[in-house]
């Protein structure tokens, strides 16, 4: 099992825009377990696009969840890193 994390947040001009995209296993062993996330967010492909994404406040970003989830078609999808999340993880 994974768990797939979304982060939004306020852009410049007030709209809710995605800050970041990540993944990561959850542990089978019981204890206390720490994950540290990479986010990514995906990126425009054209400047035109890029502009376009600017001036309407409306950036790119994945309609269903399972895609940060699965390997495939991942490759072909630009993205830049935009920092780390920190999870906890107490398994019984």
């Amino acid at each position: 099992p994974q768990i797939v994390v979304s982060v939004y947040g306020p852009d410049f001009f007030g709209n809710d825009v995605v800050r970041g995209y990540g993944a990561v296993h959850v542990p089978f062993t019981p204890g206390r377990h720490t994950r540290t996330i990479p986010m990514f967010v995906p990126e425009s492909t054209s400047r035109l696009q890029k502009f376009t994404s600017w001036f309407t406040g409306r950036r790119p970003e994945f309609t269903d969840p399972r895609v940060v989830a699965q390997g495939e078609g991942r490759e072909v999808t630009r993205v830049r890193s935009q920092g780390f999340v920190t999870i906890s993880f107490n398994v019984v």
